[in-house]
């Protein structure tokens, strides 16, 4: 670039910031200032060019690429983005008019021309703010007066252009004025005055030597343009990449309000407090009995001036430090330090606390207010929307003199009890704690990420009564994703059981739903969406109708909190910044920070955000103050939620991704406003693709086929099933929804009652969509759901178990949420009772994922079940060997998680205490949780940053190691895994040949025979063989039963497949057992000793377990009797009792008396007072060694 070039453009007053970013800035805006007069055309045309170069650099910064080539394109997609907020756009849109009308109808307007000037100043100076993150205050230097130089002839239009041009200079040198730096106010403004009409004549100089050189330098500047032109089309090509957090730093710097002079502030800052309920004075007029909240402007301190001092009910509580913007605040509190140290002794006795005679402290700019509250722990600034109302700090006073060891909310959160577990998950806990912690540490924003179903809402709820009681909390914002998710919010709120003295929640709190009212000042809780939130701040008047929200929610999912630009609201004193304490946001991964952040950051309260699946946005928004992390993997692996398999159906018509109506054909019209259906012969071939599908047309037969495949298939994915598990259909829309629900009712040849849709609509066709999901929970008839969005969030519906997408899914985190529907566990006995003709086999143990139109192939979706699918699977077998040898790699191990997790659900009562002994006490569920958190490429990355790869092989050889050091523990897995498996073979062919049957002995004498080489090959494995062999009387009875048990699971399972019962069988059917157990009973547990005792030659003749107790007491009695011991009825009662235990339990301890039938006889009490004389423990004893 030419030196003079250079120079002239960086002298630029009013343009020459620019010229480090682009040059062409600094000229094309120097040079239409400098053709004003001369030649406003011109300028207009210059003033256009600087608005396409500057669009064309923010799109090239941001990394964008941009459909057109035109001005508009750039416009409308940094719209879009974010950048441009309403003004901006505006003053873009006019440089792009006037620039268009200068160029093809020649404009000689002056005063436009100069407004042009002024506005690509403004751009500038905003887009030097958003790119360099500073606030400057600064202001447009105008021109000197025009004189000859003006093509100005009309003397209204040369006054009008006077008048612009004073306007101008008023405004530079209120912008230069710095009454902070000055005694008075005028002098202020007269230093700012001559400041001013220096920059002008600065200005000026350089406008005269550009004038003189502006046509030789034309040709140059034309030649940067056309290589800046070639620079903006390869961006384009290939965008620049652009870390995520510096192109949000842009956008967020871009969306802010042009800066306040000092002037400007002031004006502001008096608003502000009138906004707020504070009377504001002047220092000669002071009166402090004027209201409860008087701010006094210009308050003079032993060390200074204060700004404002505010008095509440007539003591001075607080201070207000004025600062032009662009300064820094944190400056100002060191200031507001100052001015506590130096209050005048003739205020000393106004002071409410002599001690911290300025405790509640302001530093604002007009635009940006910190406030410090120096009550409390670490006082800390922070930002606030406005100021606190009078009678708020006439609270925090009270509150303080009276709670000295508390004064403050934000010193009770440092109080708080400890958390009781009362009924919590551990994830539940180290949420709570979590959050608590963050919470006493003042920090501003906390993210709370809990898998889906694992109790988000429950932990906000018992934060929130933890709040309200301890620390005294307010009131407590609770914004929910949906108005139906809002009932849901009110219900969990009002169930919620204290847990100090056993109340309900809404007993102790009022829980409201916004409404009609507004904010009720008796709310503790109040429940709504930030749509609504937002429509209070504005001061519109809210209504209770159902039907409204209804429709506010049926907006399709991902567009529900898009708005055209972002949200603004303004101070409403009938709702002041301090209404909550805490506000937490439900399902916080919504898009609602970039237009909605500004309801959130309206208030002065803690915020916390509940998801389970945070992008990146939400991440960043909480300041990464992610105090609780519990993943989907962690949940299957705790047992929280289930795995999930997924099911592709492929079809013709998606893998072609279009089809074609030939023309001629006659087909079935709807209107979809009226729903009235026609006939009509297509004039034309109609082709559509698969993304109009659901929407513009409806391909039935997909429908059809996808539904008939399910239908056939879903026996095999559930076998032993005979009634269809309840099942969630993702439709399109609302007419989509409707043509599958006729298929499902079609295809499976079911009535009403087997099928329902259910949508925000519901309602219009007569239904209420509460009571539909209600019987999709609870009604064994209902099997089949047909949605849109309306259960695609938050809404619980435990027993499903087959979730079908038929239509395509943009997000990522609404697959997420979508297929969490499917996630939740539900007790066997409840899914059972909702599961017609169900055996107590039927249980939950993973759902099933039908994809049918391609949304888990997308990258964008994460449809990896913790247990992948494949041909070519690792057995369960190997890859707990190679945990046993220390020689598993992470991935198999979260493989190997995901399968403990998976059999974890399907084990029942004892089983899982059989794992968990032989784990050494951890049970399935936390070997396996341990296992997932191991593996986690967040927890491997630190590890191998912070100590290489044996520090992250270490981490997962810890979470191995029950397995590593229990072979018995793998062994028993691989056996109950064995139990739980049913394999279909459908490929091998299979004819019978013979027709053999096999006598009742010769299967028994097989049977008989391999029962007796478990106990020879087995005895020093097995304690129940050792115990039966030299008499249970050498252990406790518990662990006698127990060790019976154990093995009655053990061979309850292949390769066995026996119970003691048929055990028994088969010695009778050899006719070796004396009798059989009698009594309607089959043979139990404790019968196995009898079993054990005679296989292995002990006992002579085969005989029920409880004979051989009753023979024994029998003889007992005998004994006692010859001795001369005579027992009462009473006494024989007892005695009797314990026989029968004995025989039932393999012996009797002291526990047992606590239970019937002795605890109706007054337990062990009644025991000892029916054998008094006696020790009763020695008579017990006696009794174990003698019957079991």
């Amino acid at each position: 670039m030419d030196d003079r070039l250079r120079d002239f453009a960086r002298r630029s007053p009013n343009f020459g910031v620019l010229f480090q970013y682009q040059p062409l800035l600094s000229l094309y805006g120097a040079s239409a200032e400098a053709t004003v007069f001369s030649n406003p055309n011109s300028s207009l045309v210059q003033a256009g060019q600087f608005g396409e170069v500057l669009a064309e650099e923010l799109v090239t910064r941001m990394g964008m690429r941009v459909e057109g080539d035109r001005q508009i394109d750039r416009l409308v997609a940094l719209t879009r983005a974010g950048v441009l907020v309403p003004e901006i756009r505006r003053d873009f849109d006019q440089l792009r008019r006037d620039r268009n009308r200068a160029a093809h109808a020649h404009l000689f307007d002056t005063t436009r021309a100069l407004t042009a000037v002024r506005v690509c100043y403004k751009l500038g100076l905003w887009f030097h703010d958003a790119i360099d993150g500073r606030r400057s205050v600064a202001e447009f230097v105008p021109p000197t007066d025009p004189g000859d130089t003006a093509q100005v002839t009309d003397p209204a239009e040369l006054a009008q252009l006077q008048e612009a041009l004073d306007g101008h200079r008023q405004a530079l040198t209120q912008a230069r004025t710095r009454l902070a730096e000055s005694s008075d106010a005028l002098e202020a403004e007269r230093k700012a005055r001559v400041e001013a009409e220096r920059l002008i004549a600065s200005a000026e100089a350089n406008k005269k030597e550009l004038l003189a050189r502006l046509e030789e330098l034309t040709t140059e500047i034309t030649g940067l343009r056309t290589a800046q032109q070639a620079q903006y089309q390869a961006a384009q090509r290939q965008p620049r990449r652009v870390h995520e957090e510096r192109r949000d730093g842009i956008i967020r710097r871009a969306q802010r309000p042009a800066p306040l002079n000092e002037v400007q502030a002031r004006a502001r800052i008096d608003e502000m407090l009138r906004d707020a309920g504070w009377l504001v004075q002047d220092r000669d007029e002071v009166n402090p009995q004027a209201g409860q909240g008087v701010a006094v402007r210009e308050f003079t301190l032993a060390t200074g001036r204060a700004d404002y001092v505010l008095y509440v009910d007539g003591r001075i509580v607080g201070v207000v430090e004025a600062k032009r913007e662009g300064d820094h605040l944190s400056s100002a509190v060191v200031q507001n330090d100052r001015y506590a140290a130096g209050v005048a002794k003739k205020h000393s006795l106004a002071v409410w606390r002599p001690g911290e005679p300025f405790a509640f402290r302001y530093a604002t700019t007009g635009t940006e207010t910190y406030f410090v509250n120096r009550l409390d722990p670490d006082a800390r600034s922070r930002g606030v929307f406005s100021f606190h109302r009078p009678e708020t700090v006439a609270d925090w006073m009270r509150r303080a003199d009276e709670t000295t060891e508390a004064p403050t909310f934000r010193a009770a959160l440092r109080r708080l009890p400890v958390l009781e577990a009362n009924g919590l998950r551990l994830a539940q806990i180290d949420a709570i704690s979590g959050l608590e912690k963050s919470l006493g540490e003042d920090r501003p924003r906390a993210l709370i990420q809990m898998a889906t179903g694992a109790g988000k809402t429950f932990v906000a709820v018992a934060q929130t009564y933890r709040l309200l009681k301890f620390a005294k909390a307010r009131r407590v914002l609770f914004l929910v994703d949906r108005n139906n998710l809002g009932k849901q919010a009110l219900d969990e709120f009002r169930r919620f059981t204290t847990p100090d003295d056993g109340r309900k929640f809404s007993d102790i709190y009022n829980v409201d739903r916004l409404g009609a009212a507004g904010l009720q000042e008796t709310s503790s809780v109040v429940i709504c969406t930030i749509q609504k939130m937002y429509r209070l701040l504005r001061g519109e008047q809210l209504v209770d109708d159902e039907a409204n929200d209804e429709a506010a929610d049926s907006t399709a999912y991902e567009e529900t909190y898009e708005t055209d630009d972002p949200i603004e609201v303004g101070y409403n004193p009938r709702v002041p910044i301090e209404s909550f304490d805490l506000i937490v946001v439900d399902e916080c991964h919504r898009s609602i920070y970039g237009q909605w952040r500004g309801v959130l950051e309206y208030f002065d309260a803690h915020l916390v955000g509940l998801t389970a699946t945070p992008p990146p946005q939400t991440l960043g928004f909480f300041n990464r103050n992610l105090v609780s992390e519990y993943t989907y993997p962690q949940a299957v692996a705790d047992g929280v939620n289930v795995d999930f398999d997924v099911v592709r159906l492929h079809t013709d018509l998606r893998e072609r991704g279009a089809a074609t109506i030939e023309s001629g054909t006659t087909v079935r019209v709807k209107d979809r406003k009226t729903r009235r259906q026609r006939y009509q012969e297509l004039d034309d071939d109609f082709t559509y693709t698969t993304g109009q599908i659901g929407r513009s047309v409806v391909a039935v037969d997909e429908i059809r086929a996808v539904l008939t495949t399910f239908r056939d298939n879903w026996q095999r994915w559930f076998p032993g099933r005979k009634e269809l598990p309840k099942t969630l259909v993702f439709a399109v829309g609302e007419d989509h929804a409707e043509d599958v629900l006729a298929q499902v009712k079609e295809v499976f040849g079911r009535g009403d009652d087997f099928a329902k849709k259910i949508t925000y609509k519901s309602r219009q066709a007569g239904e209420d969509p509460d009571e539909l999901i209600r019987a999709l929970r609870t009604s064994p008839k209902l099997r089949v759901a047909v949605t849109v969005d309306m259960i695609a969030t938050g809404t619980d519906v435990k027993a499903l178990e087959c979730v079908i997408f038929l239509r395509e899914v943009r997000s990522a985190v609404l697959f997420e949420q979508m297929k969490g529907r499917g996630a939740r566990t539900i007790d066997p006995t409840e899914l059972q009772e909702v599961t017609p003709e169900a055996d107590v086999s039927v249980r939950k143990d993973r759902f099933v994922l039908v994809d049918a139109v391609g949304v888990t192939d997308s990258p964008l979706v994460d449809a990896k079940p913790l247990v992948p699918a494949g041909e070519r699977q690792v057995s369960l077998a190997k890859l707990l060997d190679k945990a046993g040898t220390k020689s598993i790699s992470a991935s198999e191990a979260e493989i190997l998680a995901g399968r403990l997790a998976r059999l974890n659900q399907q084990l029942n009562d004892d089983e899982r205490e059989q794992l968990t002994q032989a784990a050494g006490g951890r049970t399935l569920s936390e070997i396996a949780g341990a296992i997932v958190r191991a593996v986690d490429p967040d927890r491997q990355e630190r590890a191998l940053n912070d100590g290489g790869r044996a520090a992250a092989r270490k981490l997962v050889e810890d979470a191995i190691a029950p397995l590593t050091g229990s072979p018995e523990l793998r062994r028993l897995i691989i056996e109950i895994r064995r139990d739980k498996d049913y394999v279909f073979d459908e490929f091998t062919a299979v004819t019978v040949t013979d027709v053999e049957e096999v006598p009742r002995e010769e299967r028994a004498r097989e049977e008989i025979g391999r029962w007796s080489r478990l106990l020879e090959d087995e005895r020093d494995r097995i304690a129940a063989i050792n115990i039966a062999l030299s008499g249970p009387r050498g252990v406790s009875p518990g662990d006698a039963y127990a060790a019976m048990k154990e093995l009655c699971l053990e061979i309850r399972r292949p390769p066995y497949a026996w119970t003691p019962q048929t055990l028994w069988t088969y010695y009778a059917d050899l006719g070796a057992a004396v009798q059989s157990p009698g009594g309607g009973r089959e043979a139990g547990v404790p019968d196995l000793i009898s079993l054990i005792r005679y296989e292995l030659g002990v006992e002579a003749e085969l005989r029920p377990y409880r004979e051989t107790v009753n023979e024994r007491f029998e003889g007992w009695l005998l004994r006692q009797e010859q001795a001369g011991a005579r027992f009462s009825e009473e006494q024989m009662w007892w005695l009797r009792a314990i026989r029968d235990v004995v025989a039932s339990d393999v012996g009797i301890s002291t526990g047992e008396f606590n239970a019937e039938p002795f605890k109706g006889r007054g337990g062990g009490r009644g025991f000892a007072h029916a054998f008094s004389g006696r020790d009763v423990r020695d008579l017990l004893d006696e009794l174990n060694r003698e019957l079991a």
